[in-house]
């Protein structure tokens, strides 16, 4: 009973603990609304990522996600499985691997758009406009200023 009460009020300074904590809420509702199309929002995010920069390397994903690119293998293989996306040996570089969207790819981003955006819709109503612009703007800036 004595540390429930000591701990009632405590309120974690840690601003890791706290975007870990948010990340995961914000990732079990785009699971959830992805779930109907066969997708989690990781895979997801690779696809569209594909989608713009199809023919990236590995590595170069990897930095783009900030990501480690063990980790990105890892999260590919079941996308390769299913046929969404095929790597290949890349020609100028034999030491470098390509990731290419498939057209099977292409179509599964397209049909779990609308779990995406009904996952995108349910944070912009629980912060609303000026917190969701201004929570983009700081993310960005983050990912951005806090480099190695």
């Amino acid at each position: 009973m004595a540390n429930e009460t000591v701990y009632s009020d405590f309120k974690p300074t840690c601003s890791a603990l706290r975007f870990r904590k948010a990340a995961r809420r914000v990732t079990q509702i785009y699971d959830q609304l992805l779930e109907p199309y066969g997708l989690t929002i990781t895979q997801y995010g690779l696809l569209g990522h594909l989608r713009h920069f199809d023919g990236i390397s590995v590595g170069a994903l990897a930095e783009k996600l900030v990501m480690d690119p063990t980790t990105l293998t890892r999260n590919l293989r079941p996308l390769e499985r299913q046929g969404y996306v095929v790597l290949t040996q890349d020609d100028q570089d034999r030491r470098s691997r390509k990731l290419c969207l498939t057209d099977a790819g292409r179509k599964k981003h397209a049909a779990a758009r609308p779990g995406w955006q009904a996952a995108q819709d349910r944070i912009a109503d629980v912060l609303g406009p000026d917190d969701s612009a201004l929570m983009a703007v700081t993310i960005d800036r983050m990912i951005e200023d806090l480099r190695d």
